[in-house]
């Protein structure tokens, strides 16, 4: 960049630039013709003598729109809500953003097909809402204890942002306290607990039963976990605690994570494809309902709502346990034992029998994740958090050597996400089962103690072996 007179060194300062502009302005203002030569000038690409000039009108300026340039909001010190308040807020908005969808769907189809006005509506709405929280509902065929996971992941969300913002409202963002933001999630916590108690008491009688206690333990236990997420971000606590933890221990509980969510992508795959290929039977199963086009599309809603759930059973399908689908009914890789099943649209992709020795390369798909969470394990710890494809590409042109993790930290983080996998997919399967009334469906879903241990067994090796296999690759390279 060229120099001046007036900024000397070509000074990057905003201060001295200024001085600098200013100068060359007031300079130049009071050139005089009879000596150009004094003054050492740039060309700028136009003669002087054909320059512009602007007249100035300070009324038309006057009369012009203004616009307020918006400055970046700082919180205002020594006005912070209490935290009460703030998680009781919070925490109502939370659980009215999570019922009104519900509640909407189910009334809509209610309405349309005649079964019962607004009051109806609102009473199975809350049901519903109550079922997505894990509490069974007591009806005229037996418990309902098979909760859409899908909702249950929404209700979680809300509650995170609920933390998240409650966190905010105190005055404890950054801070980096963990009291704070275990204090911010209990409370949270015991809010959603008495909105949980309530909704039991008002969805109580009338053909469901719904027990008090189990509400508001269910919806305490939502609670807390759902807004300790959302805690430990907002106080960055969860930074704090990542530091303190040993090396091995924060590889490998992030591998492991990596693993499981692998293998539900994968289990989610294969049944989507599934259901896809049997869509014919799927259409013919809505049908058969006779409902109208309101009642299809609710049918069509309550399907997916359980599509979580159903990711979840096609996850253990793959690992090899299987999922029941009733009592005495067992559907894995090499064997299908099958009653008649439910009418939902979901079922459509059962298989109709055990898979041959083609089919039996399905087991390799939880291998491949663990290994490709092997991989991203060994690419992190070469590269940090920058891209290891774009670190790679650098790397390849000359920059500095790469840093190669240590064969005991690739190891012992392999084997740690062994047990984190199994833990997440275990509780992921027992959460995913339940009950659908006292008869033949009172047991559906996978074995969670069975899917948890295939799963840390297959996610242990996978990967460790993905992991140092990149390493021993790269080194050879």
């Amino acid at each position: 960049m060229s120099s001046t007179p007036d900024r000397p060194g070509g000074s990057e300062d905003p201060f001295a630039v200024a001085e600098a502009l200013q100068s060359v302005v007031r300079d130049t203002a009071a050139i005089e013709r009879e000596a150009p030569a004094e003054r050492i000038t740039e060309a700028i690409g136009a003669d002087d003598g054909r320059r512009d000039t602007v007249v100035l009108d300070e009324e038309m300026l006057g009369r012009r729109e203004t616009v307020r340039v918006p400055t970046q909001r700082r919180p205002t010190p020594g006005r912070r809500a209490p935290l009460p308040v703030a998680a009781l807020f919070a925490t109502l908005w939370a659980a009215l953003l999570t019922y009104l969808p519900v509640a909407a769907v189910i009334g809509l189809a209610r309405t349309l097909e005649g079964s019962g006005g607004l009051a109806g509506a609102a009473h199975a709405g809350l049901a519903g809402w109550m079922l997505g929280h894990g509490v069974p509902i007591g009806t005229s065929i037996g418990p309902l204890a098979l909760a859409p996971l899908a909702l249950t992941g929404f209700v979680l969300w809300r509650l995170n942002r609920a933390g998240l913002h409650v966190t905010r409202a105190i005055g404890a963002r950054r801070t980096g306290s963990i009291p704070r933001a275990i204090l911010v999630a209990v409370v949270v916590g015991c809010a959603y607990a008495l909105v949980g108690a309530l909704a039991s008491i008002l969805v109580d009688g009338r053909g469901t039963e719904v027990s008090t206690g189990v509400a508001a333990s269910r919806f305490l236990a939502l609670g807390v976990l759902g807004s300790l997420v959302g805690a430990l971000r907002g106080t960055d606590a969860i930074s704090v605690l990542a530091r303190r933890a040993p090396p091995a221990i924060r590889h490998g509980l992030r591998s492991g994570v990596v693993a499981a969510f692998l293998i539900l992508a994968a289990g989610a795959v294969a049944g989507g494809l599934a259901v896809a290929l049997g869509g014919a039977q799927a259409a013919d199963i809505i049908a058969g309902y006779q409902t109208g086009v309101a009642g299809q599309a609710g049918i069509t809603l309550i399907s997916i709502g359980y599509a979580v759930n159903v990711s979840i059973w096609a996850a253990a399908y793959l690992l090899g346990p299987g999922f029941a689908l009733g009592t005495g009914t067992i559907v894995r890789l090499t064997e299908v034992a099958v009653g008649p099943p439910p009418m939902l649209p979901l079922v459509a992709g059962l298989p109709e029998g055990p898979v041959g020795a083609i089919g039996t390369l399905l087991l390799a798909c939880p291998v491949i994740a663990g290994a490709v969470a092997g991989w991203a394990l060994t690419q992190r710890l070469r590269f940090g958090r920058d891209s290891a494809w774009r670190a790679a590409r650098r790397a390849g042109k000359g920059s500095a050597a790469v840093v190669e993790p240590r064969w005991s930290l690739l190891v012992t983080s392999g084997l740690f996400a062994g047990p984190v996998a199994g833990v997440a997919l275990g509780v992921l399967a027992w959460l995913s089962g339940g009950a659908v009334g006292s008869g033949r469906l009172a047991r559906i879903g996978p074995d969670p103690v069975q899917t948890g241990v295939v799963a840390a067994l297959v996610v242990a090796v996978s990967v460790t072996l993905g992991a140092t296999a990149t390493r021993a690759f790269f080194r050879r390279s």
